[in-house]
């Protein structure tokens, strides 16, 4: 069972179709519009709510910070590659895809999931491992946009490669060594590989992609957070 904290994560969740067990809400807090709305749409949903007192939320976010609001939910649904796909088709959009290369920390997962919504991608691709999965934490940073980008968990992101590769998807690793990226086309169908926290792309998965794109550098450290990279990388995509 997952547990998403806060107030915007909770109505992301209720915006997009629920899922929910139930929602637990701080004793006294019935004046905050957010919370009216919370209630307005857990009703219209059937999802039962309790106020609780603020030792029980405490108890219940096991030490994550929840804004005086739990939802228990049923455990995240993963889409598939054609999910994705088809996403970007009914949007009339060629699809821009993340592919996400043993990312550990669910910090930088939820980041990219958010950064990723906010820059029009359509579907981020995870392996089921040396990558963190959906977690309530991973939730919780996506500030909701674990509900609108789909995210497909697949046993080897090299197969996912080679399937997206046969179905007209650029995909290009972003590393260190490569083409500047602000100087490259990147219009059409695209896929971008963000490597693990100080390893970067995997050798294999490298040698797989259709190149490699670099985000210059200017100082003298020569390489950035994983969730930084994938955000000027996205945008450096949509402003190609």
């Amino acid at each position: 069972m997952l547990k998403i904290f806060g107030k915007n994560a909770v109505l992301e969740r209720l915006n997009s179709g629920g899922g929910f067990i139930r929602i637990e809400l701080l004793d006294g807090v019935k004046g905050d519009g957010r919370v009216k709305t919370i209630l307005d749409k857990a009703k219209a949903a059937g999802v039962p709510v309790r106020f609780v007192d603020r030792k029980s939320l405490d108890r219940a976010a096991d030490g994550a910070a929840h804004q005086g609001c739990i939802g228990h939910c049923t455990d995240f649904k993963y889409s598939e590659l054609d999910d994705i796909l088809s996403a970007a088709q009914e949007k009339g959009e060629p699809p821009f895809i993340i592919i996400l290369d043993g990312i550990e920390d669910p910090h930088n997962f939820g980041s990219i999931l958010r950064t990723g919504e906010c820059g029009g991608v359509h579907g981020v691709v995870i392996g089921k491992n040396r990558q963190v999965a959906v977690t309530d934490t991973v939730i919780k940073v996506a500030e909701g946009a674990a509900e609108y980008v789909k995210v497909a968990r697949v046993v080897n992101i090299n197969d996912a490669i080679r399937e997206l590769k046969d179905r007209g998807v650029w995909v290009y690793a972003l590393d260190m060594g490569g083409e500047n990226i602000y100087n490259s086309n990147l219009s059409g169908p695209i896929a971008l590989v963000v490597g693990a926290e100080g390893k970067g792309v995997s050798r294999l998965t490298k040698e797989l992609c259709d190149g490699v794109l670099s985000l210059p550098m200017f100082g003298k450290i020569n390489s950035l957070n994983a969730s930084v990279a994938a955000a000027l990388g996205i945008y450096a995509v949509k402003n190609s």
